[in-house]
């Protein structure tokens, strides 16, 4: 267990002061358009890039973009891949991007490509989980959402929900999950917290209503390639979860609300990379993700 938070009061959920309180406690550490859109515009040469919507906070607006491959055809079966559904997972964000960069022509010959690269640039700026209205995003794909995050991008992929094949969502698990997301939650809801144990290594999250074991190890085997798999703790859990193989849990992603149950795709996973692991660099961690999303679609090439 944790100490109390430094907001709100132990055993009373937030009201509107204390999540105003933790809003004005935020400061942007770092720069959406710098970092990430002017990469997303670079991959326009060879990407075709939307705008699927925007987000007003804090007297500042953030595009929120798409990017498609170019070579679109209906015979194809798309997939999708997310990013920066929590803004502060940095390796989710880049990693998406490289992929486009390294192999996203090649894999758009066999497939359609849907990425969004980053759902919650406002996150992402200041490092948080939330959006600023203490809101998690990733809890929040569900009609009537009270996160614009989660809205706008299911709103924007219902159009092409009878296609995808595969959903990859992009994560991070970091040691603030201890230090100041799990307890921030606990403060905000009210309840007492309880941290998990942080898996030194990449593991997947696969979704329990459609596990497809042997898709989730093609990428787990993909990713070993360039860094190293969480192994299980002494429980042979991860996160407080029962592994289901080497470096993969379950969860019903629908139930919960993330970002892997927006669609009906049979074949979802999420990814989640260790950057703080003393084995990891920022550039390990996108090779992970990179090594994922090719592992994950080597797999579904393979049973054309």
């Amino acid at each position: 267990m944790s100490q109390p938070y430094s907001i709100g009061t132990v055993g009373t959920p937030w009201g509107t002061s204390e999540k105003q309180s933790w809003l004005q406690a935020q400061s942007m550490k770092r720069s959406y358009d710098a970092d990430v859109v002017t990469k997303i515009l670079e991959l326009s040469a060879r990407f075709n890039v939307s705008q699927y919507g925007s987000l007003s906070y804090e007297h500042r607006v953030f595009d929120l973009f798409a990017i498609q491959s170019p070579n679109w055809t209906t015979d194809k079966k798309t997939i999708l891949i997310t990013g920066g559904v929590h803004g502060y997972e940095t390796s989710g964000v880049h990693g998406a991007l490289e992929f486009l960069e390294q192999y996203g022509n090649h894999y758009s010959e066999t497939f359609n490509l849907i990425v969004l690269p980053c759902l919650s640039p406002w996150g992402y700026e200041t490092i948080n989980r939330w959006n600023p209205d203490a809101i998690d995003p990733n809890r929040s794909f569900f009609n009537g959402s009270p996160a614009q995050e989660s809205k706008l991008a299911a709103d924007y992929l219902a159009q092409f929900q009878n296609n995808i094949i595969c959903h990859i969502d992009l994560h991070e698990t970091t040691d603030t999950d201890n230090s100041e997301f799990r307890p921030a939650l606990a403060a905000r809801d009210g309840i007492t917290n309880h941290n998990w144990n942080i898996p030194d290594g990449f593991y997947l999250v696969g979704h329990t209503q459609k596990p497809e074991p042997n898709f989730q190890k093609s990428i787990i085997d993909e990713v070993a390639k360039v860094t190293h798999i969480a192994p299980a703790d002494e429980n042979k859990q991860l996160i407080g979860v029962p592994i289901e193989q080497e470096g993969v849990i379950n969860y019903d992603g629908t139930k919960l609300g993330l970002c892997m149950g927006v669609t009906d795709a049979p074949y979802v996973t999420t990814t989640e990379a260790y950057p703080d692991s003393l084995k990891a660099t920022p550039q390990s961690c996108i090779d992970g993700q990179v090594a994922a999303i090719k592992g994950a679609l080597n797999y579904l090439v393979n049973l054309r």
